[in-house]
């Protein structure tokens, strides 16, 4: 049932963004660093920077508003896919791969109504941090450089909050704020569900004896982490220009960019083609686990199971 699918597809995405968050954190501070203005190295460095300066839980920020709003998101990504699978079938007859392709392509698009705002606030409390940070370093350096004459005190880090950032945009750009790279997110989650779930779909049914009889938990399980990998890192090129783009803050001396085109171009230019797979190997650790204990659950149907038992209990 549609409720039951919505309520799995919730389940899966709280038990996975809670083990893969960090991850993700490394992942936007990566991707939105420019040349010249370095702050992390590795996925390793990043998280062993940030546990220094913010603590574990700074490896955690944003994680509320992703954990408050990943359960509609990833409930209407794998209930939407269901969906059109269901309605592109003919007479229950094995879906082509361009028809596969076609509902990965409506869930992809589904999705991009939470996905946006999401994300959008999402990056700015993950990259709060690697500013805040940077500008730290900096301040540390021209202090060293200038004369030693009466210290300036040091500026008070100030942590902006999920609904401060909402406010703000709802208040000078309306609901529009919130849906800023509206168009890079769905240059990147629409080829991703069109890659994702068709080559989900196909290799899930390599671990069924039966075609009436679901995969084992551990064959959905790899399908998903091998589907999901695979997906993330084809897209991530446009996974970098979307994080650039919904970053609010910029670093010292870092790019502004008015739109997709602009973005691109400068970072072709000025980082070279290298820097749009910034991240990938991080987005893939992300996504991998992710969708793959997505899938476990989704199809291993708890809330079904849950629903079940009300009516007997009430009778």
């Amino acid at each position: 049932s549609l409720p039951a699918k919505l309520i799995n597809g919730g389940i899966a995405g709280l038990i996975g963004v809670t083990c893969v968050f960090p991850i993700d954190l490394a992942k936007t501070r990566l991707q939105n660093q420019q040349n010249g203005q370095r702050m992390y190295s590795s996925l390793s460095d990043c998280l062993i920077k940030t546990i220094r300066s913010e603590g574990y839980f700074g490896m955690y920020r944003g994680a509320a508003v992703n954990l408050t709003l990943v359960t509609p998101e990833k409930a209407i990504k794998l209930a939407a896919n269901d969906f059109f699978r269901h309605h592109l079938s003919k007479d229950g007859k094995k879906l082509t791969l361009l028809r596969e392709m076609l509902a990965g392509c409506g869930a992809g698009t589904c999705q991009v109504i939470v996905t946006t705002p999401m994300e959008m606030l999402k990056i700015q409390l993950q990259d709060a941090g690697r500013i805040a940070a940077q500008k730290k370093l900096m301040a540390a350096q021209a202090q060293l450089s200038s004369a030693p004459a009466a210290a300036a005190e040091p500026a008070v880090e100030t942590r902006p909050t999920a609904t401060q950032i909402t406010r703000e945009l709802l208040r000078s750009k309306g609901i529009a704020g919130l849906y800023k790279g509206l168009g890079a997110t769905l240059l990147r989650d629409v080829p991703f569900s069109i890659v994702y779930f068709p080559l989900f779909a196909n290799l899930n049914k390599l671990g069924q004896k039966d075609p009436n009889v679901k995969a084992p938990f551990y064959v959905s399980f790899l399908s998903g982490c091998v589907a999901g990998s695979t997906a993330a890192v084809a897209v991530n090129p446009c996974d970098v220009i979307k994080t650039r783009l919904q970053s609010l803050q910029r670093g010292v001396n870092e790019d502004t960019y008015s739109g997709i085109l602009d973005c691109t171009k400068k970072i072709w230019q000025r980082e070279g083609p290298t820097a749009f797979f910034k991240g990938a190997y991080c987005r893939a650790l992300v996504i991998a686990p992710l969708f793959g204990i997505a899938q476990v659950v989704y199809f291993v149907g708890i809330a079904e199971f849950l629903l079940e038992l009300l009516p007997k209990h009430r009778a």
